[in-house]
């Protein structure tokens, strides 16, 4: 099991915006994907977005996209995820993960390491 280091989230006000970060330790993630999911208290795992490490491309949760963008920087290794218009509804833990299969995918099961996750608290 290899731990992503995260970093970000924290407390904002409704309607503002924070970016987090997901690394492996300054390691380049090669043909690996990886997701952005979110759990709030009492409910299940919840996929935001996913990111190619090698192409780019991109998946969304239809339901956040607009308002979270999910980001690679190859010369930081590290992978982001903007998030704009926050709700109170947003508030949970954040993780990052990394799939070694290839493909985007929304499945949580589908990843094989995960970040300690970091808490996003929104404030009304």
């Amino acid at each position: 099991q290899v731990w992503l280091v995260q970093s970000g989230g924290g407390l904002v006000q409704a309607e503002g915006s924070l970016r987090l970060s997901c690394s492996d330790s300054g390691r380049s993630f090669g043909t690996s994907s990886i997701g952005w999911f979110r759990q709030a208290p009492g409910k299940a795992r919840e996929f935001i977005a996913a990111i190619s490490w090698s192409s780019g491309n991109t998946k969304y949760a239809d339901s956040l996209k607009g308002r979270f963008t999910i980001s690679r920087d190859n010369a930081k290794n590290a992978v982001y995820l903007q998030m704009i218009g926050l709700r109170p509804e947003d508030t949970a833990t954040y993780y990052c993960a990394r799939k070694f299969a290839y493909g985007l995918a929304s499945d949580a099961l589908q990843y094989n390491d995960w970040g300690q996750g970091t808490q996003v608290t929104v404030s009304s």
